[in-house]
């Protein structure tokens, strides 16, 4: 039986302490909020006990951030896409962020299985003076388990409405796509990091995040398959293609330091899930 849950986050500015209220419909929930950096930035795991996704379920997944809060929100492990029978699964994450919020938005990957049929969709809403860090990786099958993405579709969507819109639809046929050297070129992984303003950034500001994310790319052994572009005055974006998980996930850590620091002035503080 498909899985459909529902999960609504609405965090608040109360005093000096950001705060989450919750609501949740099925098996998908956040564990206890954790403030590392103090009250101001409010830290949340969101945790899917079945831990993936088959043909037919739709996770749900609402934030609403209010003006002058701060949330970080991370995942315990990787989402996975299982092997489907026909039928899409589906993750759907829709983020509002209010004039003065902010939004750190960084799951760990999600793995497409061969054989699956999913949809990972991220869509931001960004009033003017919001500000929002998040990432994206994915890995297509399992390398080290020598499973390889074979068969099924992986739709990868990212949508800032009227600003931003990047959407990948790979399917495992497609072998133009996957090993062309205009394409993946053979790599598996695929990862970005970005931040997106609700109104345009200062070019100074911008051209600052650009050379502190080239700097962190060069110094990498992903040189040469990542790079760091600004398509829209609002977003600055670094994209890179590996051949498995672990380098993509280490240099979108890098760069999410050296933008926290730029952006922020504040310390990366890594969620002590990661090392778990």
């Amino acid at each position: 039986m498909p899985w459909h849950a529902h999960l609504q986050l609405d965090y608040r500015r109360e005093g000096a302490r950001t705060v989450v209220r919750h609501a949740h419909n099925g098996p998908l929930r956040i564990l206890k909020s954790l403030y590392p950096e103090g009250d101001a930035i409010c830290h949340n795991v969101l945790v899917h006990p079945p831990s993936g996704l088959v043909g037919g379920d739709t996770l749900d997944i609402r934030a609403q951030v209010a003006s002058g809060a701060h949330a970080l929100i991370t995942t315990p492990g990787a989402t996975r896409f299982y092997r489907s029978t026909g039928e899409l699964a589906l993750q759907r994450t829709h983020a509002v962020l209010d004039a003065g919020a902010r939004l750190e938005w960084l799951p760990l990957e999600a793995i497409a299985y061969s054989d699956c049929e999913a949809e990972n969709r991220l869509t931001l809403e960004l009033a003017p003076g919001a500000e929002f860090l998040g990432w994206d990786a994915t890995a297509l099958g399992l390398p080290h388990a020598d499973q390889p993405f074979a068969a099924g579709r992986f739709v990868q969507h990212i949508d800032v409405p009227g600003v931003w819109l990047e959407r990948g639809n790979i399917a495992a046929t497609d072998d133009l796509l996957l090993n062309s050297p205009l394409g993946l070129a053979g790599q598996r992984c695929m990862a970005s990091i970005f931040f997106i303003t609700g109104s345009a950034l200062e070019r100074t500001r911008r051209d600052t995040a650009l050379d502190l994310a080239r700097a962190v790319i060069d110094a990498h052994p992903l040189a040469a398959t990542a790079g760091a572009t600004s398509p829209n005055p609002q977003v600055v974006v670094v994209r890179a293609l590996a051949p498995m998980v672990e380098p993509a996930m280490a240099l979108l850590q890098q760069v999410w330091a050296a933008w926290r620091a730029h952006f922020w002035q504040l310390e990366a503080q890594r969620p002590r899930i990661w090392a778990m």
